[in-house]
């Protein structure tokens, strides 16, 4: 019995172990994602296309409501801005989940809100979406946006 006592406390002790360092590893992860959407997030309040695009892979899709997937860096950025052209955002993301798939893969749901403006007339109004990206860990160890897509939560305008 004294064997299989201690037979069970170092497999545990094992356990543990492995389990603390895979848990301190997707801690650095999940630290990198919220990084990287606190810049999306100030740069889509600064309509900045061009820090918008180094967090995306180069192979990313932008697929905004109510239109077609954008995929890859030109059509992505060119969507970016017409977006910046016709709005600016004032939004804040609040993080509903990370979930890390693989060691490079990961989703995040998010959900936002602030206020559009939009820019022909200067109409102000609430914003309001959830939204879901999926990370892809790139070999330098970065994490970038390879896909994104959100939907509105406000109710439709009258």
């Amino acid at each position: 019995m004294k064997k299989l006592t201690k037979a069970l406390c170092v497999a545990t002790a094992a356990i543990s172990l492995s389990t603390g360092a895979a848990a301190t590893e997707n801690d650095a992860d999940r630290l990198q994602i919220e990084a990287v959407l606190s810049i999306y997030e100030k740069a889509l309040n600064a309509s900045d296309a061009n820090t918008v695009m180094t967090l995306y892979t180069d192979d990313g899709v932008f697929m905004p409501q109510h239109s077609v997937p954008n995929v890859g860096k030109k059509m992505v950025r060119a969507a970016y801005n017409r977006v910046f052209q016709t709005i600016t955002l004032d939004i804040k993301f609040t993080v509903d989940e990370i979930m890390q798939v693989s060691p490079h893969w990961a989703f995040v749901r998010t959900h936002s809100e602030g206020f559009v403006t939009v820019n022909a007339t200067g109409d102000k109004g609430p914003e309001a979406n959830q939204e879901l990206f999926i990370f892809q860990k790139l070999d330098d160890g970065g994490w970038k946006i390879a896909r994104y897509i959100f939907s509105t939560t406000n109710p439709p305008r009258r």
